[in-house]
């Protein structure tokens, strides 16, 4: 029996990281000492109060302020983005507390919350303006063809933990949801243009207002990323190009708004042995809202996608997706009730080689559910209590029922305390199901006829509190429970076969928030803590065992600061302490990034930005035979508003 004394964290602060904190910290008190007069209030697009009412929609799939939603959400604001120089969504990813992000090729990223992490990971559901990105290959996000102009996000809500009864199947350990910006707010030209030894790339956007009731915008973007390197230095095959291009319109006709968006991409990547990977992806989709002058709304989505993935030597995809979703919101005295259904249509096709197949190779799914939430004001403004569930159905394992229970007290204007008891699900997977491989002439990887879904009961507690004049602090307390969680079973007929078999527990700890020594300066921070437990059953002939299920760090930490020189000149810096990774090993790291930008007119901003600055490389994830490794890189970025 373990104790809860083998749990605990004994930090081990690295020299590095601790000279890099302290000039952190000095360097900008010094500054603004000696420029005690400046103090503007340019940085903050956003104060604490401004920042706690700004409105979501993740959490509830309704409006509502951030300072009310009874989750573990947190939103990264387009300045942050802005701030931090990042040219690609995953690394905006990064300024997220309760995400982890790791690189581990020059295109491919384990991101996850809560554990599980892998470059496969499918316990995440992203969204772009609502539609799922995911792929039912393995029910999680192929990051290299996910991307979009930056400079047109709104915002990014990411929710750590499960949102399965308003988001469906795959929101089991979080949720995120990229909004972009209406078309009337990016009128006129944009031309943006980066380059470095690790990267180069340029994007360019127009927007046009026709009148008060409708606007539209259209943008495109290439980027062309250098290849990783081995822990000796030597070049790795994973160089990587995208092209994208796409559109948005808005419009306002009497009561209704009605939204059109479309994007492509087509690009390419290494891979050793073998020509190179091509990939492309074209998508349409289409919204309404209608509003009524009792509260109540109506919002319908539909959207379609095609993708394509040639790995050359080992295999192809073709998909096509058509989604239909419609909601409906209604205010019945202290219940605000929100109702709807959605159905999916998938049809998938691989074209299968001599190393590995899916069987069938065509496969037509279907997942359709019904979902419906009351928010109860038991006490005006203080208690509220949150009551939901969905029903869904997939083509493989049939019918999955995930209910949420939620709580919020509201104890002051600036402090709440809140809640929560759901079940999520994770559908089985065409690799889950469908895939085979031959792993030798005699042994043999294959789906599982009888996989089905992946459960979890969580159980969170959590406090956010805001002060008018000096920071913000969110915490939460998490207990995740799992069944039916996928694992290798090597039979007596010298097949390993994909099973449910795996389960156990996963609990920790998510803080961040926010502090303003000044009006110029902003500095925010972020730690977790992740303790897992995961078990076989007596017997199990599983030949990886539980490394397989993830690779996650017991804990990681990061500060940012972000502090305005002049009116004219912008400095940022970010330091992150990421734990070791246990299988395959990975050591612990401490990663130094910094931008320093010069606005010289409101057309013009030119800014410096420097990554992995202590070391000249470093390894973020496991991969086999050895780690890739994420080389320093510095690059020159200018942007043009016109």
């Amino acid at each position: 029996m373990q104790s809860w004394k083998d749990f605990r964290y004994r930090p081990r602060v690295p020299r590095a990281f601790a000279v890099a904190i302290g000039a952190w910290i000095v360097i900008p008190t010094t500054l603004l000492a000696a420029e005690g007069r400046y103090e503007p209030a340019r940085l903050g697009e956003l104060s604490l109060e401004e920042l706690a009412n700004i409105e979501i929609t993740s959490v509830a799939k309704r409006p509502q302020k951030l300072r009310e939603a009874a989750s573990a959400i947190y939103v990264i604001t387009r300045q942050e983005i802005h701030r931090s120089g990042a040219t690609t969504l995953a690394e905006a990813l990064r300024l997220a507390p309760n995400l982890q992000v790791a690189q581990q090729t020059s295109s491919q990223y384990a991101i996850s919350a809560r554990g599980f992490s892998s470059t496969t990971a499918n316990k995440l559901l992203v969204l772009i303006d609502g539609r799922s990105i995911y792929t039912p290959l393995f029910s999680g996000v192929f990051w290299d063809i996910q991307d979009t102009l930056l400079e047109d996000i709104e915002r990014i809500e990411v929710i750590s933990g499960p949102g399965a009864t308003l988001w469906g199947t795959n929101a089991v350990n979080g949720v995120i949801n990229i909004i972009t910006r209406n078309a009337a707010e990016t009128v006129g030209t944009l031309a943006t243009v980066h380059g470095g030894p690790e990267e180069k790339g340029a994007a360019a956007r127009y927007g046009v207002k026709r009148d008060n009731s409708a606007a539209w915008r259209m943008f495109a973007k290439i980027a062309d990323h250098n290849a990783t390197v081995d822990a000796n230095g030597n070049r790795n095959l994973d160089a990587w190009r995208l092209g994208q291009a796409g559109f948005r319109y808005d419009g306002k006709h009497g009561q209704d708004d009605i939204s059109l968006f479309g994007s492509v991409y087509s690009g390419s990547s290494e891979q050793p042995l073998f020509d190179r990977k091509t990939f492309e992806n074209a998508n349409l989709l289409g919204r309404w809202d209608r509003r009524f002058g009792d509260g109540s709304y109506v919002q319908t989505l539909a959207y379609y996608s095609y993708g394509r993935r040639v790995y050359p030597g080992t295999f192809g995809e073709t998909r096509n997706t058509i989604n239909l979703e419609a909601q409906h919101g209604l205010m019945l005295g202290r219940h605000n009730i929100l109702w709807g259904a959605g159905y999916r249509y998938i049809d998938d096709r691989v074209e299968n080689s001599s190393l590995l197949a899916f069987l069938p190779p065509h496969r037509v799914m279907h997942n359709g559910n019904l979902f419906v939430q009351d928010d109860i004001s038991l006490t005006p403004a203080s208690l509220n209590l949150t009551l939901g569930a969905k029903v869904e159905h997939n083509s493989f394992s049939g019918v999955d029922f995930q209910p949420n229970v939620r709580i919020s007290w509201r104890a002051s204007e600036r402090h709440q305390l809140w809640g929560a008891i759901s079940r999520a699900a994770r559908s089985p997977s065409r690799i889950d199901r469908d895939f085979f491989a031959r792993l030798s002439p005699s042994l043999f990887l294959a789906g599982g006829p009888e996989f089905k879904s992946e459960m979890l009961t969580a159980y969170e507690l959590g406090y956010r509190g805001t002060s008018a004049d000096y920071g913000s602090l969110s915490a939460t307390l998490f207990y995740n429970r799992y069944k039916s969680l996928r694992n290798l079973e090597l039979t007596s007929a010298g097949t390993v076969v994909l099973t449910n078999r795996m389960e156990g527990e996963t609990s920790g700890l998510e803080l961040w928030g926010e502090i303003r020594p000044r009006r110029n300066w902003r500095l925010y921070y972020g730690y977790t803590y992740l303790h897992e437990n995961l078990r076989l059953p007596p017997g199990s002939t599983d030949p990886l065992g539980i490394p397989a299920a993830g690779n996650d760090p017991r804990y990681q930490f990061s500060v940012r600061s972000s502090l305005d020189l002049s009116n004219s000149v912008e400095w940022d810096v970010t330091i992150r302490r990421v734990g070791s990774l246990p299988n395959p090993a990975i050591s612990s790291y401490t990663a130094l990034d910094m931008r320093l930008a010069w606005k010289p007119n409101n057309q013009w901003n030119v800014a410096v930005i420097g990554r992995n600055l202590l070391d000249a490389r470093h390894a973020e994830f496991g991969a086999v035979p050895g780690p890739n490794e994420i080389p320093r890189s510095i690059f020159v970025r200018a942007t043009w508003i016109y």
